[in-house]
């Protein structure tokens, strides 16, 4: 088994990827919309990458609700974006708590439905003044308790629908004033400041598996980002924050990062993320690195065992009620 996850190029597998998944054998795919055309069409495609694999494979996806969701009408209902949950947690902390959790159980329900066992949320990154736009509505708040509590619900619902969850983007975007897909953000805070950003990824530290940040954090490691520090993953993520789980990074495609597709997952491979994520579908960079890789280690695939076990394998419930629950407990 390879430590990536890959993305696909359409609706259904090509004769190309279904050869060159089989021989590469990685560790899980990432869906997006353009994967995404109807929910029977959805169920065959997740269906064919576990016979692939021969074995339970992580599938992962974006549905966090709001302008982030692969998932949408008409074949799929809207979710709230995090920002709704925390304008209620100021007027009713535990009645936020309770919608959150609610909501996400029904986006567990809906994706396992459709094949899906890893959802990327919550985003735990705390709200700044200067946090860019492309974090803006999907935190939580900019308190890291009001985070954590939210982040801690929305963990434990989409375990109650029996999906894993992703803690993201660790050790913390929400001081990053620039978009990571197109630049990478330096962040000059000192480290007092940053134990503020940490302190909800910490108190969610049990989670099953976390996304990295391309962030470049100056008190921390001037020269790397977080995902491609060994200093940053081994000192802070694993050390003090404690994070033991499956450690993803964010997309090696994005422009935050340099160099070939290639050097970029052997970067963050040997900064020490178990997994490389790459998810524009391109058919060539996921075949070099297929070839460059390696095997995944031992204790990657380990981690990555207990991810996929994390969730109530007896879970379930009722999309509709539960979405009922949460629009009355927003209402309330």
């Amino acid at each position: 088994m390879t430590p990536l996850v890959l993305g696909l190029a359409g609706t259904a597998l090509s004769p190309q990827e279904t050869a060159l998944f089989r021989a590469a054998d990685p560790a899980g795919y990432i869906l997006f919309a353009r994967n995404c055309a109807d929910p029977d069409q959805l169920r065959a495609l997740t269906a064919s990458l576990r016979d692939l694999a021969g074995r339970d494979v992580a599938i992962l996806i974006d549905q966090e609700g709001g302008r982030v969701a692969r998932l949408g009408p008409p074949h799929w209902p809207v979710f709230p974006a995090a920002r709704v949950f925390a304008e209620r947690y100021q007027v009713a902390p535990i009645t936020a708590i309770t919608a959150a959790r609610a909501n996400a159980r029904a986006l567990a329900v809906l994706l396992r439905d459709l094949g899906i066992n890893v959802d990327c949320l919550p985003l735990l990154d705390v709200g700044q003044p200067e946090t860019h736009a492309i974090i803006g509505d999907r935190s939580y708040g900019d308190s890291p308790m009001q985070v954590a509590a939210l982040g801690k619900a929305a963990l434990d619902g989409l375990r109650d629908g029996g999906v894993c969850g992703v803690i993201k983007h660790i050790p913390g975007h929400g001081r990053a004033a620039a978009d990571s897909h197109l630049e990478l953000p330096v962040v000059s805070a000192t480290r007092a400041e940053l134990e503020t950003d940490f302190a909800p990824f910490s108190a969610l530290r049990a989670a099953p598996m976390a996304m990295t940040a391309h962030v470049l954090y100056l008190a921390l490691d001037a020269e790397n980002c977080a995902s491609t520090s060994p200093t940053i993953i081994a000192d802070i993520i694993r050390g003090d924050i404690g994070f033991d789980g499956l450690l993803l990074s964010d997309d090696i495609g994005m422009a935050a990062l340099g160099g070939t597709m290639v050097a970029r997952a052997q970067s963050v491979l040997a900064a020490g993320c178990d997994i490389a994520l790459h998810c524009s579908g391109d058919f060539v960079q996921m075949a070099a690195l297929a070839d460059a890789v390696g095997e995944m280690s031992d204790t990657g695939a380990a981690r990555l065992d207990r991810a996929l076990a994390w969730a109530d394998a007896a879970a379930g419930g009722d999309v509709a009620a539960l979405t009922a629950q949460r629009d009355q407990l927003l209402a309330a």
